[in-house]
């Protein structure tokens, strides 16, 4: 799957806006993505992953990440809505000096998540487990971002 564009393209098309600082609900996404992770790793471990969860749990999972994101965003004055938001949010991480295949697989993520909220496309066991092992490694990652600024 391609790379999201240049965050900056998405500034130019007015998916992105610069705005005031918005600690308040960076502090409240970072928060929900706390009690979201915590959520999501008791229900993993008292019923597991398997092909009647997989897509509820794909999509917590995509949640979980894109709320930092956003938070991060918010902590330094970006805001994003409409048409390619997401996507704008995953560039963000390119102008963060995330690696290409971090932000490549959440992208598919992206896309993943979209076809099954909007087109009823059901994900498998497998996939899921794959999407966790992902967010296992890259939430500390993200965590750093926000916890760093937010002081």
């Amino acid at each position: 799957m391609k790379l999201p564009k240049e965050f900056e393209y998405y500034i130019k098309k007015g998916v992105v806006k610069k705005s005031s600082q918005n600690k308040p609900r960076a502090e409240f996404l970072i928060k929900e993505s706390e009690v979201s992770m915590e959520g999501l790793k008791e229900r993993i471990e008292i019923i597991g992953i398997n092909d009647k969860n997989a897509n509820s749990i794909i999509k917590d999972c995509y949640d979980i990440m894109m709320e930092i994101i956003r938070a991060k965003l918010l902590l330094e004055g970006y805001n994003s809505s409409g048409s390619y938001a997401h996507e704008a949010e995953i560039s963000y991480l390119k102008k963060l000096g995330f690696p290409e295949g971090e932000i490549s697989f959440l992208n598919e993520l992206r896309y993943f998540r979209n076809s099954v909220t909007y087109y009823g496309k059901i994900l498998n066991k497998e996939y899921a487990e794959k999407v966790t092992a992902f967010l296992r490694k890259i939430h500390p990652k993200l965590k750093k971002l926000v916890v760093a600024r937010k002081r």
